[in-house]
């Protein structure tokens, strides 16, 4: 399975029963797509635990009055569709109130900071 998709997976599974954390097997793309999702605020906190080939990522999950912070998760590019965009067309996701990981030369980061960095690239997934 596509490791983004399975991430996306694991998280909107935990939120639909409201699970507080959910582990994902750790690597670098996983990891790095977490940290902006912390960064963003639409996770709580996000944990490198284990060592060598037990190595997990632990990520506590976003709830207010428990209704969970992300509504939705959107996997844009896919396998069998990669979809690429200059930064000129990069838009917002659901009016600004969500955000597009985009996977740049530069690494991961949100759609309005590769649009600042006139940076653009595959676009990942849609969380809003």
């Amino acid at each position: 399975m596509d490791p983004i998709t399975d991430i996306l997976n694991r998280i909107r599974n935990a939120q639909e029963v409201s699970h507080p954390t959910v582990e994902v097997p750790f690597s670098n793309l996983k990891y790095e797509l977490a940290k902006i999702l912390e960064k963003q605020g639409f996770i709580e906190k996000v944990e490198k635990k284990g060592r060598k080939m037990k190595k997990i990522i632990e990520i506590t999950l976003k709830y207010e009055n428990k209704t969970p912070a992300i509504s939705g998760l959107k996997r844009t590019s896919k396998p069998g569709q990669r979809i690429y965009l200059g930064y000129r067309d990069i838009r917002k996701v659901k009016g600004g109130y969500g955000i597009a990981i985009i996977s740049t030369p530069k690494g991961l980061m949100a759609d309005k900071e590769a649009k600042k960095q006139k940076l653009g690239g595959e676009v990942l997934c849609e969380v809003w």
